[in-house]
């Protein structure tokens, strides 16, 4: 871990220790994302990688240690505050409101009615069947096609940075390129900067820039997209 935090850096973690009643799930886990970037956080599961997501968004206390977004330390803030900051959610729980429409549940991912239509328009150009089943409830999608609409509520705002928790969990290949082409767009488009917690290696190392191996709470081993990391991170997620 670096002792200074430059301009480039979106997300910094430093010595964050956190986890649930007596339990620490993640031990003294340092990392730094920089703006702009895609970086995949792997391993098996039980590993803490949504312990981590939840810490950044404050939904799990940091017992010790700091986390900053854009230089600034973000330790105690609420979600409410983190998303008004900039921060997107795509969690692997199912977070939609089955029995509402397409365009309520997307409704909900903005502050104000006036930017309904304008945060619309955006995620309609990556996810197109949306446009025409706006009043469709969501219980009566497709397991696929509920992934593609909490994407698309996550992307609502134009988050600055977007936590993404094993998106493409049980999806043909065919919905999990849509969403590898959404986040490339969207990083393209905007600058977004990307965490992506993903089991999927192919997925992952598609669209990731860099990538980390959580073990045990830890970083177990790190690198960039090059030829060899499919082979390391496979030798670190062998049973």
């Amino acid at each position: 871990m670096r002792d200074t935090v430059t301009q480039a850096d979106k997300l910094v973690l430093e010595g964050v220790t956190s986890g649930y009643g007596p339990i620490a799930i993640i031990r003294d886990l340092s990392l730094t994302i920089r703006k702009g970037e895609i970086f995949a956080l792997m391993g098996k599961n039980g590993m803490g990688k949504t312990t981590l997501l939840k810490t950044i968004l404050g939904l799990v206390a940091a017992r010790s240690g700091d986390i900053r977004l854009d230089g600034a330390s973000i330790v105690g803030m609420s979600p409410k505050s983190l998303v008004t900051a900039g921060v997107g959610y795509a969690p692997q729980e199912q977070p939609l409101f089955q029995d509402l429409s397409i365009r309520d549940n997307l409704r909900l991912a903005v502050q104000s009615d006036r930017d309904l239509d304008a945060a619309l328009d955006k995620v309609f150009g990556h996810f197109p069947f949306l446009q025409g089943r706006l009043a469709q409830k969501a219980g009566t999608l497709s397991g696929g096609e509920q992934k593609m609409l909490i994407m698309a509520r996550a992307l609502m705002l134009g988050p600055d940075l977007l936590l993404i928790d094993e998106i493409s969990e049980g999806l043909q290949p065919t919905v999990v390129a849509r969403i590898a082409e959404a986040l490339r767009a969207e990083r393209a488009a905007n600058g977004t900067t990307i965490l992506l917690v993903e089991q999927n290696l192919n997925f992952a190392l598609s669209v990731a820039d860099r990538w980390a191996v959580l073990k045990l709470g830890e970083i177990d081993d790190s690198g960039t997209t090059q030829s060899d990391s499919r082979a390391r991170v496979l030798e670190h997620l062998k049973i």
